[in-house]
C-alpha cells in the first residue's frame, strides 16, 4: 500500500539528517522533495503546494528538543498534517434508520457491487444487522447475478425484480419488503457507467429522492488517482453524498485519491477495501493511514485483524495440546489458515513498524504457504497428529505426494519441531531457554 510514496517521502525527510536545527534553507529543500513525492503520487498540485506551505510554517521556529533530531520533528509535523488532510477524525456510519437505507454510487469497474457485499458482511458480523441487498443496476449484463453471488457468499438476502426496468420502483418495493421481513439495513446497489453521464446522474438522483437514504456512499477505485477525485466531485455535486469508499488499496496504489479526496469534496473516507475476500474491509482511520504512508506501520490495525481471527475455544484446545506435547500438524495448519484470513502478506508486513522498509525489495508471495500446506495434506491423519512417526520412507512418500523434495519436508519438520519447543517454553515461562532457542534458529 503506497510503497512508492512511502519510499520517496522517507528519502525526502532524511534530507534534514545531520542538521542541528530546522532552518528556512534546509526545510525548503526537504519540502521541495516532499511536494515532488506527493505530485508523483497523483496528488492535486494545489493541495500538494498548500500542504508543504503549511508544514513549512509549522516547522520554522519550532524548537528542536534535545531528545529529537530535526528530521524526527518534521516527520511528526508531516504526519499530523497528513492526518488532517485525510479527514483528521475517523468517520462513523449512520445506522439510525428503521430500516437504515444505504445508497451505493460510483462508476462501473470501481468495485461497487463487490464492496456492497463486503459492507453487508461487515454490518452483519460486526454490527449484528439483518441486511437486505437490492439490485437496481438494470443495465450491466450479469450485474444482478453478481450481486446475488456476493449476497450468497456473505449469507444475506438479495431483492431483485428481473422483469422490472424501473430502478426507482425496485428500490421502493425493496423497502416495503425489508419492513415486512424484519430487515434493519437495506443496501441499494445502483447502476454505474464507464464515465459520468447525464442519464446515470438523473437516475441515481431519482432513486436518492425516492428512498431518502440515511447514508449515500461513493465508491471509487483508488488506483485511478486524480481521476477518482474529479469523479467524486461530479457525483457530489449531484448527490451531496455522505462519505467515500476507497477500493483496491491492496494494489499498486499511488495514494493520490486517499490524500486529495477529502480536500476536494469535503466528505470523509469511511471505509477502504484491502483485498478480494469479503472480509477485506476496514474502517478508515486517517491517523493510522498517515502512519502507513510514512512507513511507521500500523500496529493497532494489525492487532485488530488478529483479534478478529482469534478463536478463544480453539486457543484453549491448542494450549492443552501444547502442555501435553500433542501439538500436531493439523493444529499448525489451523494457525496458517487464521494468518491467511488476516490479509495479504506484504500488507501485513507493512503494518509492522520498520518492516515495510526492510521488505520493500523482497517479493512476498501470497501463496507462500502453499508448499507447506501441500506437504501437510500429503501426510496421513496419524502422521499429522504424531509427527514423531515420520521416518525416511514416509518422508519420501510425502515429498512425492506434495510435489516437493525430501529436503523441503525435512526443513518443515525441523521448523515445526523448533516452533513446538518454543511454544512449550512460552507456556512454562522458560524465558532464558526460549531466547537461546531463538538464537539457534536465527
Amino acid at each position: 500500500m503506497f510503497n512508492n510514496l512511502t519510499e520517496k517521502l522517507d528519502k525526502a525527510l532524511h534530507v534534514l539528517k545531520g542538521h542541528g536545527k530546522i532552518t528556512e534553507v534546509n526545510v525548503a529543500e526537504t519540502l521541495k522533495e516532499v511536494r515532488k513525492a506527493l505530485l508523483d503520487a497523483d496528488v492535486n498540485y494545489k493541495i500538494a503546494s498548500d500542504f508543504t506551505k503549511t508544514v513549512k510554517e509549522k516547522a520554522i521556529g519550532q524548537n528542536v528538543l534535545t531528545t529529537l533530531q530535526p528530521s524526527q520533528l518534521l516527520v511528526k509535523i508531516v504526519k499530523d498534517e497528513l492526518t488532517q488532510l485525510m479527514g483528521g477524525e475517523t468517520a462513523g456510519i449512520n445506522l439510525s434508520g428503521a430500516p437504515t437505507v444505504i445508497l451505493m454510487s460510483g462508476l462501473q469497474g470501481s468495485g461497487k457491487t463487490t464492496f456492497t457485499g463486503k459492507l453487508a458482511h461487515f454490518l452483519k458480523t460486526k454490527k449484528s444487522k439483518n441486511v437486505l441487498l437490492v439490485g437496481c443496476d438494470i443495465y450491466r449484463p450479469a450485474a444482478i447475478n453478481q450481486l446475488q453471488i456476493v449476497g450468497g457468499q456473505v449469507g444475506v438476502d438479495v431483492y431483485v425484480e428481473l422483469e422490472n426496468k424501473n430502478p426507482v420502483e425496485i428500490a421502493l418495493n425493496a423497502l416495503k419488503h425489508a419492513k415486512s421481513n424484519g430487515k434493519n439495513v437495506v443496501i441499494i446497489d445502483t447502476a454505474g457507467r464507464l464515465a459520468v453521464d447525464e442519464l446515470m446522474m438523473k437516475e441515481i438522483s431519482d432513486i436518492h429522492k425516492a428512498v431518502k437514504p440515511h447514508e449515500t456512499l461513493f465508491v471509487v477505485d483508488s488506483m485511478t488517482g486524480q481521476d477518482a477525485v474529479n469523479t467524486a466531485k461530479a457525483f457530489n455535486d449531484v448527490l451531496n453524498f455522505d462519505g467515500v469508499i476507497l477500493t483496491k488499496l491492496d494494489g499498486d496504489t499511488r495514494g493520490g485519491a486517499a490524500i486529495s479526496i477529502k480536500s476536494v469534496v469535503n466528505k470523509p473516507i469511511k471505509f477502504i477495501g484491502t483485498g478480494e475476500k469479503m472480509e477485506a474491509i476496514e474502517i478508515f482511520h486517517p491517523d493510522r493511514m498517515a502512519d502507513r504512508i510514512l512507513g511507521m506501520g500500523d500496529v493497532v490495525s494489525l492487532v485488530e485483524r488478529a483479534q478478529e481471527q482469534y478463536d478463544e475455544e480453539e486457543a484453549r484446545k491448542i494450549s492443552k495440546k501444547i502442555a501435553k506435547n500433542q501439538f500436531g500438524f493439523d493444529d499448525f495448519l489451523s494457525q496458517i489458515q487464521q494468518i491467511k484470513k488476516m490479509g495479504n502478506m506484504k500488507d501485513l508486513m507493512g503494518m509492522i513498524p520498520g518492516a515495510g522498509k526492510m521488505m520493500k525489495d523482497i517479493d512476498i508471495d501470497d501463496n507462500a504457504f502453499k508448499g507447506i500446506e501441500a506437504i501437510i495434506h500429503s501426510m496421513t491423519p496419524s502422521e499429522r497428529s504424531t509427527p514423531s512417526i515420520i521416518d525416511g520412507n514416509r518422508k519420501n512418500r510425502i515429498a512425492k505426494g506434495s510435489g516437493t523434495s525430501v529436503q523441503e519436508v525435512n526443513q518443515l519438520m525441523k521448523q515445526f519441531d523448533q516452533m513446538s519447543k518454543m511454544m512449550k517454553m512460552m507456556q512454562s515461562g522458560g524465558g532464558k531457554q526460549m531466547m537461546q532457542m531463538m538464537k539457534g534458529m536465527r
